[in-house]
């Protein structure tokens, strides 16, 4: 039952099979070289309670924090303090199957940028689909 003080959207969710191992694909979500090549610029570090930045161009440096890594399987990170990001990736016949959940989307937030979840929310639904097709083409290749 949603709060009536905060109304929640839904989570944004992708999953796609990539035609890589499970390893690869791991490396490509769980380093800082890996995010920088399909993400954005980061100073990432894949250990539990890390605080790092994305670099998100005219956004500025967004603060995150891993707080959960289970390799080669499952990382979450707090992505500025709105939103949760995960990875989730499970071997399937030597592919990989990949998700990605971006929750905390609250109707009556704003970004601090002054934008409401509603709006950004479709934005980076659309900027999540092409993020995956990059990190196919990155893993696959």
């Amino acid at each position: 039952m949603e709060k009536a003080n905060q109304p929640g959207l839904p989570d944004i969710r992708h999953t796609v099979v990539f035609h890589a191992p499970i390893e690869r694909v791991w490396q490509a979500v769980a380093t800082s070289e890996g995010l920088a090549a399909w993400f954005m610029p980061n100073d990432f570090q894949p250990v539990a309670g890390h605080a790092f930045h994305l670099n998100a161009g005219p956004f500025g440096l967004a603060p995150c924090k891993v707080t959960e890594i289970d390799p080669p399987h499952r990382l979450t990170f707090q992505w500025t303090e709105d939103w949760t990001v995960t990875f989730i990736l499970k071997e399937v016949d030597g592919k990989t199957e990949f998700t990605l959940i971006h929750s905390g989307w609250q109707a009556d937030k704003v970004t601090p940028f002054g934008e409401p979840h509603t709006v950004v929310r479709d934005r980076m639904d659309q900027g999540w689909a092409g993020l995956i097709q990059s990190l196919g083409k990155y893993v696959e290749g």
